[in-house]
């Protein structure tokens, strides 16, 4: 099935205006991640205690605080979970976890009692186990990067991989920044989603660079950003269709997933848009201008792959 035929789109002319535009994007992600002091990581890297209530009506969350700070955790941090009805209530690791958490429940029962506040789950890290799995989770990913440059090197050619792996570091960086900016927390799931994003885009990438692979040899007497450009035009249907399928599934994962799974899917829509737009404007520019920057300096104007 080929939804887009014969197109002749000159993506190469078009690449300093992408970059300029992904330049910008993670700069926006890097300066609020730096203004928000990090990423809003969650208990599963923080440590601590969280506690989901449901409450038959819309929970009045200045109330909830102010109760709760009667009883000592005036620090607790208090916000609407998915639904005015839902909160989310998490407090630094505690002494007695289970006594805490027994406190909280009987405060929020007898201030709110007409509410019926109903505990739905609790959750507690250990600070310690916390920082241990952000670090494991950062290796993870860095790791996965080494073995994709090594991959890619050891199947087509070094600056390939270079290409790839800027693609990927372009993927995460912008979704990170995009969850910086909505103050969405990190999260083992969402980690998870980073390298599902990881394995999508580097999908995309790969195709892209077989076609120009097998390209380089069949139109050998052809300018080199040409066999780019119909590299791409030729990949480009699958690439539509793909990318498409793919996000009706994690749209509708994202709307009826219910919140636990939201923000893996919400990453997951965001990596597949920035993953498919990575294999064109940036994985495929990085190997022209290198390829430009190896012209200029040989003294050439055109250069035949062989």
């Amino acid at each position: 099935m080929q939804f887009l035929k014969q197109t002749n789109i000159d993506f190469l002319s078009k690449r300093k205006y992408a970059i300029t535009f992904s330049i910008f994007l993670i700069a926006v992600g890097l300066i609020t991640l730096i203004i928000h002091g990090g990423p809003d990581y969650s208990i599963d890297f923080l440590g601590g205690t969280e506690i989901h209530v449901h409450f038959n009506e819309p929970a009045p969350i200045a109330e909830i605080r102010k109760a709760l700070g009667e009883v000592g955790f005036a620090k607790a941090e208090i916000k609407n979970f998915g639904t005015p009805n839902d909160v989310l209530i998490r407090i630094e690791v505690q002494q007695n976890n289970d006594e805490a958490t027994s406190t909280i429940l009987n405060t929020l029962s007898e201030k709110f009692a007409d509410m019926n506040p109903t505990m739905l789950s609790v959750e507690s890290v250990g600070p310690k186990i916390g920082k241990e799995l952000r670090t494991a989770a950062v290796w993870a990913v860095l790791f996965s990067l080494a073995l994709i440059l090594l991959y890619i090197w050891i199947r087509f050619e070094f600056v390939f991989g270079v290409g790839a792996i800027v693609a990927l570091f372009h993927d995460v960086l912008i979704t990170l920044g995009i969850f910086s900016i909505f103050r969405m927390e990190i999260s083992l799931s969402v980690v998870a989603a980073f390298l599902t994003i990881v394995g999508y885009s580097l999908n995309d990438t790969i195709v892209v660079f077989d076609r120009i692979r097998e390209n380089l040899k069949s139109m050998r007497r052809e300018n080199f950003f040409s066999i780019l450009n119909t590299s791409i035009n030729q990949s480009l249907s699958r690439t539509v269709i793909t990318s498409m399928t793919t996000l009706i599934v994690v749209f509708v994962l994202y709307i009826n997933g219910g919140e636990v799974l939201r923000t893996f899917s919400f990453a997951l829509l965001i990596g597949i848009v920035v993953g498919t737009y990575s294999s064109i404007f940036i994985a495929t520019p990085v190997v022209a201008e290198w390829e430009m920057r190896q012209l200029q300096k040989s003294g050439k104007t055109n250069r035949r792959r062989r």
